[in-house]
């Protein structure tokens, strides 16, 4: 998984990021990727993306790196049958690849930057490995940019809940706004971004995964006492959102292409 998660939410996330596919995700990477380029895949979960990439591209040579353990384990799993390209994958933090100078082509990442307490240091590591003229590939989410409708007031005192323990957690629930900036901090050139609404969960869907890590946080004995009422009364908004079947939700990301 990736640093920086709240304790429960690695369940939920390992659950969605499941489905993760290069064709949908990677999409804005993959004409940058060429046959036999050594190409890096931060935070690769259980490797769907990652396969998507060394079916896409032929010939390459990924190697994926995850903080968890059980991660790069399943990303094993769901490259080793995939003959067309060399998957290797390694555990570690995003603070610290264990690679060495400029010795990737191409460096990918989703859905990482959003969930790190220091995202300025992982871009910097990037920025190391990279070979010069290599390519960044950074997809981020924005939640002040989602579309969710009806966002009622139950909906927002849920979402404000849900915001304050991606907070605590060090991560940055507007991560996307922040993308670029970021990554010219880090020492890129950044070529293109481009924002994309994508649904990731139903409207309902949405309501119950916000309700059950705010449920999750009020039990945790970590959770600072002086949260408690504000998590509990949006535990309770997010319990009322579920009952609503109808609405949309669309999660708005933040790609962005970079060279060094």
């Amino acid at each position: 998984m990736r640093d920086g998660y709240a304790p429960g939410y690695a369940a939920d996330a390992m659950s969605m990021m499941s489905s993760r596919r290069a064709a949908e995700r990677a999409a804005f990477a993959l004409p940058g990727l060429r046959p036999g380029m050594r190409i890096l895949d931060l935070g690769c979960g259980p490797g769907s993306i990652t396969a998507g990439i060394a079916t896409a591209v032929a010939g390459c040579h990924i190697v994926a790196i995850d903080t968890e353990h059980g991660q790069t384990k399943l990303t094993r799993a769901t490259t080793t049958r995939i003959k067309m390209s060399t998957v290797d994958t390694l555990t570690a933090s995003a603070y610290a690849l264990p690679l060495p100078d400029e010795s990737v082509d191409a460096a990918f990442a989703h859905a990482l930057i959003e969930h790190l307490a220091h995202p300025e240091i992982a871009l910097r590591e990037l920025h190391r490995v990279l070979a010069p003229g290599g390519t960044l590939a950074v997809a981020a989410s924005d939640w002040s940019r989602a579309k969710i409708q009806p966002q009622t007031a139950n909906v927002t005192a849920a979402l404000r809940g849900h915001y304050l323990l991606r907070r605590r957690a060090g991560g940055d629930p507007n991560a996307g706004k922040h993308l670029a900036a970021n990554v010219a901090a880090a020492g890129f050139t950044v070529t293109t971004t481009h924002t994309r609404h994508r649904q990731d969960m139903t409207y309902p869907e949405l309501a119950t995964y916000i309700e059950t890590r705010l449920a999750a946080a009020l039990t945790n004995p970590d959770t600072p006492p002086g949260d408690h009422a504000q998590l509990a009364s949006a535990a309770r908004s997010a319990w009322t959102w579920k009952k609503t079947k109808t609405g949309t939700f669309t999660q708005a990301w933040t790609e962005l292409l970079a060279t060094k």
